[in-house]
């Protein structure tokens, strides 16, 4: 109990301190946001966007993807890594969505995680702000800052969803990973965190 009080008094904090966060990947749909986020995998939010400003202006649906050479789609994903997994994943995945869904992006988080090259951060990004479903997406800023703060101690992505889901009521969820990356990259910076200015310091076990 003690532990989901402080919880929360943290995450109101960040709450106050980030009022307007939204997802670092740039979108306009569900479908655009489901691709950008199987791009970021290993890869920048920062480097996506640049990458995907050019690739959803020649690709608008999932039959573009389908189409295309997957030679030709290598190329235009490459600078994001992994681009050969990444094309063959995108295409797979198109096609599921085409045969199975009408060639729409599936408003229902267990069947997002049957789509190919889709896990569950993957499926709780889109299920969270795409569609307004309580998700909570689990990224590397929300993996470090969970251990930081003393909610977990895990790099395990399914053991710390489950714990943050567990310490926060549900309207919290979406935001919290935004909250908790935007934290990450603003002050709680990996290689050099600014404690001195940290609004969450005197609750942090991990302050210096």
């Amino acid at each position: 109990m003690e532990n989901k009080i402080r919880a929360l008094k943290i995450f109101d904090i960040l709450k106050n301190e980030y009022p307007d966060v939204k997802p670092a990947l740039d979108y306009n749909s569900a479908f655009e946001l489901l691709i950008a986020t199987i791009l970021s995998a290993q890869c920048t939010d920062e480097r996506v966007n640049i990458v995907t400003k050019d690739l959803f202006k020649k690709y608008k649906s999932p039959e573009d993807y389908l189409i295309v050479e997957q030679s030709e789609l290598e190329t235009d994903i490459f600078s994001t890594g992994f681009y050969k997994n990444k094309a063959k994943s995108i295409k797979n995945c198109c096609k599921v969505l085409i045969d199975e869904y009408e060639g729409n992006v599936p408003q229902d988080f267990d069947e997002l995680v049957k789509l190919p090259g889709v896990g569950r951060k993957t499926a709780s990004v889109v299920a969270g702000n795409a569609f307004g479903i309580p998700a909570i997406a689990v990224d590397t800023h929300v993996k470090r800052l969970s251990n930081l703060l003393g909610f977990v101690e895990t790099d395990n992505p399914d053991k710390i969803e489950e714990k943050l889901k567990e310490l926060l009521p549900e309207k919290y969820w979406v935001k919290s990973s935004h909250w908790l990356a935007t934290h990450g990259r603003k002050i709680c910076n990996a290689r050099k965190p600014k404690c001195d200015e940290c609004v969450i310091k005197k609750l942090c076990p991990s302050s210096k």
